[in-house]
């Protein structure tokens, strides 16, 4: 993985952004306010959503077709579920002008880069994933500070062209993102370990919490460990399906190192074994890494 060079985009320049949901919608925000210079176009499936788009002053025209607005855009982003990108590729990367690359934000790779080598026009199309986001979702989520620091990781397919390389890791640039080349599978297998289990393990424990404590009980008995440990399990549940079902082995095999991790827990504790609880739980406090 390597960083990849590049300017922010020029005057002029136009981007469409399919899907005005929080990171749609953060991404028109963030271009609109940071690279003034540039066109940004929407569509949505939702006649309300592109009205509500063009009354924040988010985008300068949107539609409800991918035909309707992809024709007139130098950079397409599909910033739609991850399913829902799949299906739409075909389409969209047939509309791209000669000139023009088409790029996406889903969570997994893998399933996006092989779908867009065997589509049309591959050589224009790169898959993306800029490595943020909120439980909340919606237009009315957006955030024009949300891909400020993060990584925007590129996922090259095997004719993805340089020029289609430069223009997305400059779209990433131009809204504060940096931007990072990495291979579609080591992607989803490190995602599946530090993005898509923790949801998972946020799921589980709201679901073993709500089984073993009263509602009433909750407020008074819980702290910020609570509140921090199933924060993930408020996210866009449609969403992450689309994410676990196309990245099921790598998600597999995390959730069995999980289990191996409680099963030594489990161990351990049944046994009254503090010694060997002990240096769990060190090896635990001194191998966290955060980014």
């Amino acid at each position: 993985m390597h960083p990849e060079s590049g300017s922010v985009l020029p005057a002029g320049y136009s981007v469409a952004v399919v899907g005005l949901g929080l990171m749609g919608g953060s991404l028109a925000a963030a271009l609109r306010r940071d690279q003034p210079q540039v066109r940004v176009l929407g569509v949505a499936r939702r006649e309300e959503a592109v009205a509500e788009a063009l009354r924040s002053d988010l985008i300068h025209d949107g539609g409800l077709t991918l035909s309707a607005i992809l024709p007139a855009a130098d950079l397409t982003v599909l910033a739609t579920p991850v399913r829902t990108i799949l299906g739409q590729l075909p389409e969209a990367a047939s509309l791209l002008p000669p000139h023009g690359v088409l790029t996406d934000l889903g969570s997994t790779k893998q399933a996006i880069t092989t779908a867009m080598e065997r589509g049309p026009r591959p050589e224009r199309c790169l898959a993306g994933h800029p490595m943020c986001g909120k439980e909340r979702h919606g237009l009315c989520a957006a955030d024009a500070d949300l891909f400020r620091g993060a990584s925007w990781i590129l996922c090259p397919g095997r004719t993805t062209s340089p020029e289609a390389v430069r223009a997305v890791g400059s779209l990433a640039r131009s809204v504060g993102a940096r931007a990072l080349i990495m291979d579609a599978a080591e992607h989803d297998a490190i995602v599946a370990r530090t993005s898509h289990l923790p949801y998972l393990v946020s799921a589980a424990l709201s679901r073993a919490v709500a089984k073993g404590v009263a509602d009433g009980d909750l407020p008074a008995l819980s702290a910020g460990g609570y509140r921090d440990t199933t924060r993930l399990a408020a996210g866009d549940v449609p969403m992450m399906l689309d994410i676990l079902m196309t990245n099921r082995e790598p998600i597999l095999a995390a959730i069995r190192e999980m289990q191996g991790e409680f099963g030594r827990l489990e161990a351990a504790l049944a046994q009254s074994d503090e010694h060997a609880l002990a240096a769990y739980l060190e090896t635990a406090r001194r191998s966290r890494r955060v980014g």
